[in-house]
């Protein structure tokens, strides 16, 4: 989580910083999620018919830890050097891009085809609210790490080290899991040939057979779009515009993370008793809420409370989309899956969402000439507004879902009667 933390948000703060222009960050975003959904899709299938996670996780986490640290050494001082006649920020962005498709690759090898293939091979339906509500967290307790003990390597110089430090810790989780991480459960599934596995989730008759599991995906499409309408310029709106550095900043992101974390915690003992779908609605209610308020926040005094709405909305209801799906998942085709969730919660998401967040400051920001001397607009807190629009989408998705969830269960206890 470290490593996605620095990827899904530090990133885009320093891909700003190297270039003074935010014009990049939704390229980078879109990229990112291309190379995490081919990747989920190609080595989830293979996961699946070798019936090996371990292999996947170790190995991908020592090379995903190799490539966070070389951002270090991709800086705009550092292209000047080496093409002295060229634009160095336009190269620093363009490099920048590259290695965190790179980056991207080994990630989701490790992380989201074979981590998340064997915490869905350990779940059951009574235990996957508390397995999601526990990874669901750990984003949070990543970020509130970063933000409360490294932030301020975040800056200048600092990168290096900020670098450097989160890539050796996730190359040593890499190694120290060659001894650790529990032994594989999946059988292999080698009923089909590779590429039949590849694009199993899109047969139409994997789709009609597993109505629930589509539907939730519908739903989590939505409700993702909407958060990374605006999670992408969060920090640069934060720091940039509203101007909180330095020691503000991080009271700001340490109360929310922490408070959000908590709230988080506490909802995910208890999903599984109360019901997800009864803490569904109310959720995306509290998203909604957050975002709204966040566009009128200006002062910490109402950042804060307003950031905790949102964030603890926001991963609440990420912790009962993602139970579900696991719920829904046939347990004999779990890597099958990875890569069709990816498409529906990353991919899209991550391609459109960006872009609808920078024609919201686009058309509102006022312009101004950044250091390279290049005419450019900040991202401003229209981010939210447009968040919460997107967000309205996810109304009838989820409400379908409920109603065709409650008539299966209603049907399958008059069957058990």
């Amino acid at each position: 989580q470290f490593a996605w933390t620095i990827e899904n948000m530090f990133l885009n703060l320093y891909i700003f910083e190297q270039t003074q222009d935010a014009g990049y960050v939704p390229w980078m975003v879109a990229f990112s999620a291309a190379a995490a959904t081919i990747t989920t899709l190609l080595m989830g299938a293979l996961s699946d018919r070798l019936g090996k996670r371990k292999a996947f996780v170790s190995f991908g986490y020592i090379a995903w830890g190799l490539s966070v640290l070389s951002f270090a050494f991709i800086t705009t001082d550092n292209m000047a050097a080496l093409f002295p006649v060229a634009n160095a920020a336009m190269l620093a962005g363009v490099f920048i891009i590259i290695l965190d498709c790179l980056m991207t690759f080994f990630g989701s090898t490790a992380n989201d085809a074979a981590f998340n293939a064997f915490a869905t091979d350990i779940s059951t339906p009574q235990t996957s609210g508390k397995i999601e509500s526990v990874l669901a967290i750990l984003p949070l307790i990543s970020m509130l790490i970063i933000f409360g003990g490294f932030s301020g390597m975040a800056s200048g110089a600092g990168w290096f080290t900020f670098f450097l430090v989160f890539g050796i810790l996730t190359l040593v989780t890499g190694v120290a899991s060659l001894f650790l991480f529990p032994k594989d459960v999946a059988r292999p599934n080698k009923d089909e040939t590779y590429m039949k596995n590849i694009f199993y989730g899109f047969r139409p008759s994997v789709i009609k057979a597993n109505p629930l599991l589509y539907l939730t995906l519908v739903s989590f499409l939505a409700f993702a779009i909407a958060m990374q309408v605006f999670m992408p310029y969060f920090l640069i709106v934060i720091q940039k515009n509203l101007h909180f550095e330095g020691l503000d900043f991080t009271i700001i992101m340490g109360s929310v993370l922490l408070a959000a974390c908590l709230f988080t915690v506490l909802i995910g003992l208890f999903m599984d008793k109360i019901g997800k779908n009864r803490i569904l609605v109310p959720a995306l209610g509290v998203t909604f809420l957050g975002m709204i308020a966040m566009f009128f926040a200006k002062e910490m005094a109402f950042i804060i409370p307003a950031g905790i709405v949102m964030m603890s909305g926001y991963m609440i209801s990420t912790a009962v989309l993602g139970s579900k799906v696991r719920d829904y998942t046939p347990r004999n085709e779990v890597g099958l899956f990875q890569g069709i969730r990816m498409i529906f919660v990353v991919l899209i998401p991550m391609v459109t969402g960006p872009f609808i967040g920078e024609a919201s400051y686009m058309f509102t920001a006022a312009e101004y000439i950044n250091d390279y001397g290049q005419l450019v607009k900040l991202p401003n807190e229209y981010i939210y507004l447009a968040a919460a629009g997107v967000l309205l989408l996810a109304i009838a998705p989820v409400i379908m879902l409920i109603i065709k969830d409650n008539k299966t269960r209603a049907l399958n206890n008059d069957n058990e009667k």
